[in-house]
């Protein structure tokens, strides 16, 4: 069905590679096209969590393709920046949790793609970067939006006006990723993040997710308040009967998402 994605499924998680090798997994129309297809149709009922990836172990996804970009005009620039701003978001607002398995190069679009899942993890040969600038063009799949959010203003202007890439430590340090582990643990490091999620009870993590993404723009008591409302529907669920019952009576508990 898909030329440039790979899609596996293990239980309850479902796992999208970016599978253009060639050029080191750089995005393109056609790869941004079928990633917007493939989540457009994605179960959230289905599966709990998304793991999404890059082929080989030397790029997760090391930017845009230069080589399309290359001849566009202003008004082909600016629907080329949208295409992937527009997919990227579809991630971010995704109704399961996304976590990012970041193996070699995350350059400009690979960055900005990690910065739209709700977790990175990295293997120690990770590069993160914003190069942009050095191409005359900036971060146009969101990046000037979420990297400031993530790791500050002062750090995320650095890493912009500088293009300059930085290794897994130093994308620890910054918090722009959650762990680093060896490149031959990091599918498995990913897999049991995945699982944890998975085990827990499906609707109050999609709340969660909701709350997290909504509340950031919102003063305090806006927040407090919107936070309140889902907290109140998450006891309509049998998902909360279910699980405080097995609580009390020290039982195991298997949540069915209702």
């Amino acid at each position: 069905m898909y030329n440039y994605i790979k899609i596996e499924e293990k239980n309850a998680i479902a796992i999208l590679t970016i599978s253009a090798p060639k050029s080191l997994n750089a995005l393109n129309t056609t790869i941004l096209n079928e990633m917007d297809n493939y989540l457009t149709h994605f179960d959230c009922n289905r599966y709990r969590c998304l793991i999404i990836t890059g082929d080989g172990e030397k790029s997760f996804v090391a930017g845009a393709d230069i080589s399309e970009m290359a001849n566009l005009n202003e008004p082909q620039g600016q629907t080329f920046g949208n295409r992937g701003a527009m997919v990227f978001r579809k991630i971010e607002t995704l109704h399961v949790p996304v976590i990012a398995a970041v193996n070699g190069f995350a350059l400009g679009g690979g960055c900005e793609l990690a910065m739209a899942c709700d977790i990175r993890i990295c293997s120690e040969n990770a590069r993160f970067g914003q190069p942009e600038v050095g191409l005359g063009i900036i971060p146009g799949f969101s990046g000037t939006v979420r990297l400031a959010r993530l790791v500050g203003m002062g750090m995320a202007k650095q890493l912009i006006y500088t293009g300059k890439p930085i290794k897994a430590d130093e994308a620890l340090r910054i918090g722009l990723v959650n762990a680093v582990v060896p490149q031959p643990e990091l599918m498995d490091k990913a897999m049991e993040i995945a699982n944890q999620i998975a085990a827990n009870a499906p609707l109050a993590v999609k709340a969660a997710k909701l709350c997290i993404n909504s509340e950031y723009d919102m003063d305090v008591d806006e927040a407090i308040l919107y936070e309140n409302g889902i907290f109140g529907h998450c006891f309509a669920t049998e998902d909360q009967k279910n699980g405080m019952k097995a609580f009390l009576n020290k039982e195991k508990v298997t949540f069915e998402g209702k």
